[in-house]
């Protein structure tokens, strides 16, 4: 009796345990399974004597993918954007020094123009060793990669363009007064630039042309700001500004660039941005024909509110036209 009791409960034990088992299995797959988010570093490098911050994500060995930023933020307009890539390229989003968490020499002191960004950010990929990488370019970005571009045409991989310029259908009449200080360079005009480094003109640009403001953290311009207000930033701001001037005698090169090279194209582009309009959008297609083209129902900064339109097209640009390459 007490053998057939102790064989039953056996029994009995064996058989509770084996589901136990059986729902562990799952559990352990699942774990197996689960795809860890991306993990993003912040970085920096020393470039003609100055720290230049990058956000750095992705496996090493694969496609690069170069994110540059415009103003007046930095790197952070992409934290979003990065984990969404970073799982299969290698993410590189520098800072250009007066933006995000690079330095900020005086503007005596150190010459802050389009050109030395480009420059600059030539240096920072040389270091990293990416030889051959697709280019994200928005606002600043554009000329700053452009320049780039017709400096090493056989680098870019392939283009992604959102509200960046490099046709004069593109400065509206948004830049006028800004035209006017290129023609003087008087202080009067120069002076007249400075509402545009002001909160109200950051919290503009954040906000113009969105439908739904309560996608757009405010996060953004308290965090931009705070950066601009640093002392002797907005001296830097107002060199930029006049030197962007010097970027619009290069759209023919630019545009040669396109045509010649006929990189894969993929434009993302804000329709209501007052600052670069929609008309600046389209003369990318004469030189670009088979470029995928996108408007947005939104403004400036279109990844702030479209990230969930925006990222699908992005990745299956990436993956059709400069993974495989």
């Amino acid at each position: 009796m007490t053998k057939r009791v102790i064989l039953s409960l056996m029994l009995a034990t064996a058989g509770i345990a084996a589901p136990a088992s059986a729902m562990a299995a799952p559990a352990r797959d699942i774990a197996a399974t689960s795809i860890a988010p991306a993990t993003v570093h912040y970085r920096s490098a020393t470039i003609d004597g100055v720290k230049m911050a990058y956000r750095e994500a992705g496996p090493a060995d694969g496609p690069v993918v170069l994110l540059l930023h415009g103003f007046p933020t930095s790197s952070h307009m992409f934290r979003n954007l990065i984990p969404l890539l970073a799982d299969r390229y290698h993410v590189i989003a520098p800072d250009y020094p007066g933006f995000g968490q690079s330095d900020a020499p005086d503007h005596e002191q150190f010459t802050y123009s389009f050109g030395h960004y480009a420059d600059m950010v030539d240096a920072l990929m040389g270091q990293l060793g990416a030889q051959r990488y697709a280019m994200y370019v928005m606002d600043y970005g554009a000329p700053v990669g452009y320049r780039l571009a017709i400096k090493h045409p056989e680098r870019v991989s392939g283009l992604i363009i959102q509200n960046g310029n490099a046709y004069d259908e593109g400065l509206g009449a948004f830049w006028d007064p800004i035209k006017a200080y290129w023609k003087s360079g008087s202080a009067k005009d120069r002076a007249a630039q400075a509402w545009l480094v002001t909160q109200k003109a950051t919290i503009f640009q954040y906000t113009d042309g969105v439908s739904d403001l309560s996608r757009i953290s405010p996060d953004n311009w308290v965090h931009d700001q705070a950066l601009l207000d640093r002392p002797g930033n907005k001296d830097i701001q107002l060199d930029l500004f006049y030197d962007y001037r010097t970027n619009v005698p290069l759209y023919p090169q630019f545009q040669q660039f396109f045509r010649e090279r006929k990189p894969p194209t993929l434009i993302v582009w804000g329709k209501n941005d007052t600052i670069f309009p929609e008309p600046g959008a389209h003369p990318y297609l004469r030189d670009l024909p088979e470029a995928e083209l996108h408007l947005f129902d939104t403004g400036h900064f279109a990844l702030e509110d479209k990230l969930d339109e925006m990222a699908p097209l992005i990745r299956n640009f990436l993956d059709r036209k400069v993974a495989p390459r």
